[in-house]
């Protein structure tokens, strides 16, 4: 298992083969790290991460929500997320069209 730099906890499941795994394959990661819950696991190795920011309007003295999706790649190492799983994603080489982000940690229910 490689180190990727960031302080995240050792993923549980073992690698297949994926070449695009920051612990066990070749796929490195960079630049920021977004945590959000994800909102779709129906594509294959990939997931929808949808992160909720509140923004303060200075002419109307109110917040609003604004909320981002993002197409992130799912190792197989990191096992299975369903919808409404809080996950840590980072920025990577671009892997598909949309795919710019890899999972690197699903944060765990206590």
């Amino acid at each position: 298992m490689r180190d990727i730099g960031v302080d995240v906890r050792n993923p549980e499941g073992d690698w297949d083969g994926d070449q695009n795994c920051p612990f066990y394959g070749s796929l490195r990661v960079r630049g920021q790290i977004i945590e959000g819950v994800v909102s779709s696991s129906g594509m294959s190795n990939s997931i929808v991460v949808q992160r909720e920011v509140t923004r303060y309007m200075k002419k109307y003295e109110r917040y609003e929500k604004r909320t981002r999706k993002y197409s992130a790649h799912l190792p197989s190492c990191i096992g299975d997320v369903s919808e409404g799983d809080r996950v840590r994603i980072m920025e990577c080489r671009p892997l598909s069209k949309t795919v710019k982000f890899c999972v690197i940690e699903k944060e765990m229910v206590e």
